[in-house]
């Protein structure tokens, strides 16, 4: 039995999921992230290893968390990256993964995981004094919002929980014509084409009997002193400051600031990237910074933010965490303002910003130079979102909450750092023996 057990376990460390088990400093990220066993309550058949690994596990699936726990009942790799063994047994609940996440999230600090990260990696990074930057936008799973959408899921919601109201305090049905609206928004979402002269009279409707069940719902809450769920209030609350956004924009024609695009996710902000096929996305705006094709996380926000003003930030977190200077950074001409052209030439960063002003007397092997720190960006950095994407489960994150997206960001792209960490380490050690 303990020679098929090591024969598995040699099978394993050889495939890609065992590489990224290889790279992982586990015991230093367990004490960096503070989780310990549980002593009260029933026992997690997961430990705090096993809980991080199935956060790693998780993106590099790229299944839902039902099919995620069906596939560890059944593949013994997956038990073994996971420090688990079930044997005969199963686990049902797989809302476990959700749990999970919701409480490695609570202690999540990038920073601090990240320095840990690269203190187990930095002998495999060849250089660490040449670095590339740029952003991107992780998309949440959501609907593409548009203000008539936005306005009856508010309107939906607010019904049912009148509905509710009325049933619990013996109330009389509220007169709100929710029927008629009902079949002529159904109608309006049929069409192939909105046109301004549906959308218009429409939007003036759903606001007005927004505006009424609101009405209605606080009338409620006042004089039946209605004490509601932490849940139920925010949703409220999230819905009235929809409705004041939606009115400004209609009837004023300004553009609200912190616009709500979703009230499931209220926190999601319309990211304008000025791309051809995609002009606006929703969802988290990520700063990367890649040294040697190792990427980390600089900064991430739900609300745009310029990428260019975060040059020198980046730089010195970099140093920080590598503790060597930098010579050479790559950056596309978003960073290339007047501040940040000085900062480089007074530290003496290499960059591939174009040139201002007169041709110097080795302009070109300043041309060759910055011609290879942008193939580099181009092709690697950039590169590097896509396969994020594609392979590791973020093209559309489906997490529910704020603080569980941005577990979810980071756990897809170190499982990508890690993989190539791995391959590395397995390629070293082939060429030692």
């Amino acid at each position: 039995m303990a020679d098929e057990y090591s024969i598995f376990l040699s099978r394993f460390l050889k495939s890609d999921l065992g590489k990224i088990y290889s790279a992982i400093p586990w015991n230093a990220i367990v004490l960096t992230l503070g989780l310990k066993e549980n002593r009260k309550g029933p026992l997690c058949q997961f430990s705090p290893r096993g809980k991080i690994a199935l956060m790693f596990l998780k993106n590099y699936s790229g299944v839902s968390d039902k099919k995620l726990i069906e596939q560890l009942n059944g593949n013994i790799e997956y038990q073994f990256f996971c420090n688990i063994h079930l044997g005969s047994e199963r686990i049902e609940n797989y809302k476990i993964v959700s749990k999970i996440r919701t409480e490695l999230s609570k202690s999540l600090n990038i920073e601090n995981l990240q320095q840990c990260l690269y203190n187990h990696w930095k002998n495999h990074i060849t250089d660490s004094s040449c670095m590339t930057m740029d952003a991107t936008c992780y998309e949440s799973n959501i609907r593409y919002p548009t203000d008539v959408k936005l306005l009856w899921e508010s309107i939906e919601w607010s019904y049912a929980e009148l509905k509710k109201h009325n049933k619990r305090y013996q109330l009389k049905h509220f007169r709100t014509k929710y029927t008629k609206w009902l079949k002529r928004y159904v109608n309006f979402s049929k069409m192939r084409r909105k046109t301004k002269k549906k959308r218009i009279p429409l939007t003036r409707a759903l606001l007005k009997l927004l505006k009424k069940l609101n009405d209605r719902l606080q009338e409620i809450e006042i004089k039946y002193r209605y004490v509601g769920t932490k849940r139920y209030h925010k949703r409220r609350a999230t819905i009235i400051k929809a409705y004041k956004q939606q009115y400004v924009l209609f009837h004023e024609n300004k553009y609200p600031k912190n616009r709500i695009v979703s009230i499931d996710k209220e926190y999601i902000r319309p990211i304008v990237r000025g791309k051809e096929k995609k002009p606006v996305e929703f969802g988290a705006k990520v700063h990367k910074y890649q040294l040697d094709g190792i990427s980390f996380i600089e900064h991430i926000d739900f609300e745009a933010y310029n990428e260019g003003v975060r040059y020198k930030e980046t730089i010195f977190k970099v140093q920080r965490m590598t503790r060597r200077k930098l010579k050479v950074v790559g950056a596309d001409g978003i960073y290339a303002t007047n501040k940040n052209r000085v900062f480089s030439t007074k530290n003496g960063i290499v960059t591939d910003f174009k040139r201002k002003g007169k041709a110097g007397r080795n302009e070109n092997q300043r041309n060759q130079i910055s011609k290879l720190i942008t193939k580099e960006r181009a092709s690697r950095l950039e590169g590097s979102f896509g396969k994020d994407k594609e392979y590791y489960h973020l093209k559309r994150i489906k997490a529910r909450t704020k603080e569980n997206e941005i577990l979810w960001i980071f756990f897809g792209i170190h499982v990508s750092n890690a993989l190539e960490i791995g391959r590395r380490i397995y390629q070293n050690q082939k060429i030692a023996a």
